[in-house]
């Protein structure tokens, strides 16, 4: 039982001596370590205080060789939910999710991350005219994630969506035209005539016919 614990303390010893910095959280796990290299590793939970007006907030995910890496989620310094982020090389890559105080969900987000070791790399897009159809598509490397995918707005109360917008590679795709309302034909004939153009009438009747405007915007 003892050599059990000596090998135990040196293999402990052994796993902390990797790294450079690092913290012990509640549960004994590891936490914010960086390395020999000085890049951040695994676990990491950092706080950011409240600043010039602009609310304050802890993160927590993974770093993978100083780059975050999966599933990183932010709360308020109170711990209200407020998102839900996934990256790739240290960039945002796929859906992301943003919600108020409450829970309650405002907006989802899609990017696409590119491999920073890469100057272009190669992306399949979707065909939007036939599903399923795929074009490779060449793009750079501006060293950042890129917006692409369906954007999604809500309405935090209902939760019915509010707005979609649709990006491919970074631009956003033609909108659609908000309507607009006009009145029908049968509004405009049903609008009474001003007094002053029923006078004009009555006074010119059964003369030569004039063309008289009567307060419709149609001619």
């Amino acid at each position: 039982m003892r050599w059990i614990l000596i090998f135990s303390l040196l293999c402990s010893i052994n796993g902390y001596g990797q790294w450079k910095n690092y913290i012990v959280g509640v549960k004994g796990d590891t936490l914010n370590g960086v390395d020999a290299k000085g890049q951040k590793q695994g676990k990491w939970v950092v706080r950011f205080d409240e600043l010039r007006g602009e609310p304050g907030y802890e993160e927590e995910g993974e770093y993978r060789n100083d780059k975050k890496e999966g599933v990183w989620r932010r709360y308020t310094l109170v711990g209200d939910l407020v998102a839900v982020e996934k990256y790739r090389w240290g960039n945002k890559d796929g859906l992301s999710q943003y919600f108020n105080g409450l829970g309650e969900l405002m907006r989802e987000e899609n990017w696409k991350a590119i491999n920073p070791e890469k100057l272009y790399d190669t992306i399949d897009v979707e065909n939007v005219d036939k599903p399923d159809h795929y074009t490779k598509v060449v793009v750079k490397n501006e060293g950042a994630g890129i917006r692409h995918g369906v954007w999604t707005y809500y309405d935090p109360v209902s939760g019915f969506i509010t707005k979609t917008e649709n990006y491919v590679l970074g631009a956003l795709q033609g909108k659609k035209k908000e309507p607009v309302i006009t009145a029908s034909a049968s509004e405009k004939k049903s609008t009474p005539k001003p007094k002053e153009v029923l006078d004009y009438e009555k006074k010119n009747a059964g003369k030569k016919k004039i063309r008289v405007r009567d307060g419709s915007t149609g001619f």
